[in-house]
């Protein structure tokens, strides 16, 4: 047993050696990003994406409001006219796509995609939030200034100008926008089935997801290019928890309520789901590595193969969001029991969003919760569930030729592949594109991204060339193919 435990100890040893020198030998690195100092160009855009803000285009479940989405049709045609005089428009229901042919039509098409529609502006503003208003530090204000109008600015910009210079692309281009994408509605399933009915296969889609951001882990500073290259899953569930109901001055035990805070506390405490490191996980870490200012941290992250497991148990007290990159995640939203104070319900509910991680999806995640559900003689019902994505290929054409764009445009920002737990239109496209890739060229503060779907949503109009310029990049570097 002595001779066990002194092989253990040099074994990890020369493991933490081996960790050591790798870390030693990485060379350090620095993320860094500017905004356009080009005033006179980020105003003008500012001035285009002012005029989209200003035209409401809110998204309700109970009203498709088909003809004002038709409305903000003839906004982007005053603001891009000579893309609705070149290219052909496509409309199905509000969501609209325009066509830009190639040169070569046998190559499978790319599209880049932003939803049109957005989320109800509600409380109070310091701008009213559909003004568009420009600040004297270059933040325009506006509901979809963030999410995602800049988006839609920014691609049918990339090709006003290339049209503007006689440019025509290798192959077919594009440019969709559905106007359902915050009520998860059929907008883009529509758009997939024109595709599906035409028998076209994308090359590949570009939509929103991830972004350029700041300070993305603890210990990592830096702007990073986050690329996403899948999305998890939804799933929407019902909890029910029944009785023969009675007078609460002589309750019973195990009363609906109480098995159902049984069964909430067990799920929040002890997560019936596996914790589990993903290759886009593996790569997201491995690539920050050279930016970590924390020796420690860079060490961990440069060296996973010795310290995945310590990670996986940790990784929830360092980051909310990177512990939902690791396994399906479980949101208890609304519960109701009966409707007086003094009354034990004859059924009580609960509700739960889940997000699902490909490893344990769908059918594997919504089986496990469904079996500690019955432990507390509780029903479950699946209100709405979608599984995850495919993911991107890190070794395929269309990742390299996004690296590629992004190292051009913005030659000194991190690059990181990333979990998108959030959910975006490009989940309805797995059935005509292999290859999506969530990733919008903006570049925004975090209290920025805390604006979006909350008051005050704005972005710098200075990060807009750059984006412009990425895309246009985008559509260039498909003579590549």
């Amino acid at each position: 047993m002595k001779t066990f435990i002194l092989i253990l100890v040099g074994a990890i040893l020369a493991c933490l050696l081996v960790a050591l020198i790798r870390t030693l030998l990485l060379k350090p690195k620095r993320a860094n990003y500017e905004f356009s100092k080009d005033i006179d160009r980020s105003m003008a855009y500012g001035e285009k994406l002012a005029h989209m803000l200003q035209y409401e285009t809110e998204s309700h479940r109970d009203n498709p409001e088909v003809e004002k989405f038709r409305g903000f049709h003839k906004v982007l045609e005053k603001e891009f006219p000579t893309v609705f005089e070149k290219l052909e428009k496509i409309e199905i229901d509000g969501n609209i796509m325009m066509k830009w042919k190639g040169q070569d039509s046998s190559l499978d098409p790319i599209i880049l995609i932003s939803h049109i529609d957005v989320v109800p502006a509600e409380g109070e503003w310091t701008y009213p939030p559909y003004s568009g208003h420009i600040t004297e530090d270059y933040r325009i204000y506006g509901r979809g200034s963030g999410d995602i109008k800049c988006g839609v600015f920014s691609f049918y910009q990339a090709a006003e100008e290339l049209l503007k210079e006689g440019y025509t692309p290798k192959c077919d281009v594009y440019l969709g926008s559905s106007c359902t994408e915050e009520i998860g509605g059929d907008g883009a399933p529509k758009m997939v089935n024109w595709f599906k009915e035409h028998n076209i296969h994308l090359f590949m889609l570009s939509d929103e997801g991830g972004g350029l951001v700041k300070d993305p882990v603890v210990g990592v500073k830096g702007t990073f290019a986050a690329v996403g290259i899948f999305e998890k899953g939804y799933g929407d569930l019902k909890f029910s928890a029944k009785s023969a109901g009675g007078h609460s001055s002589t309750p019973p035990k195990n009363t609906p309520i109480a098995r159902l805070a049984a069964f909430e506390n067990e799920i929040e405490k002890h997560s019936p789901f596996k914790v589990k490191f993903t290759k886009a996980v593996e790569a997201m870490f491995e690539n920050l590595a050279p930016y970590s200012q924390n020796f420690l941290l860079k060490m961990v992250m440069h060296n996973l193969w010795l310290f995945k497991p310590i990670l996986c148990k940790v990784m929830p007290s360092i980051s909310r969001e990177a512990a939902a990159m690791l396994q399906t995640t479980v949101c208890f939203t609304m519960q109701s029991g009966s409707n007086g104070y003094n009354v034990i319900p004859q059924e009580a509910w609960v509700t739960a969003n889940l997000r699902y991680i490909p490893f344990q999806g769908l059918e594997e995640s919504n089986k496990i919760i469904k079996e500690v559900a019955k432990k507390y003689d509780i029903d479950t019902e699946e209100v709405l569930c979608t599984p995850p994505s495919h993911a991107l290929n890190l070794e395929g054409l269309p990742y390299q030729m996004t690296k590629e764009c992004i190292k051009k445009i913005f030659p000194e920002v991190g690059i990181m592949p990333y979990v998108v737990t959030g959910g975006t239109d490009s989940r309805f496209y797995d059935p005509v594109c292999d290859n999506c890739v969530r990733f919008s060229p903006i570049c925004t503060e975090p209290d920025q991204m805390d604006s979006m779907h909350a008051k005050d949503e704005n972005i710098f109009v200075t990060t807009l060339p750059m984006a412009v310029d990425y895309y246009k990049e985008l559509i260039k570097i498909q003579e590549q193919r």
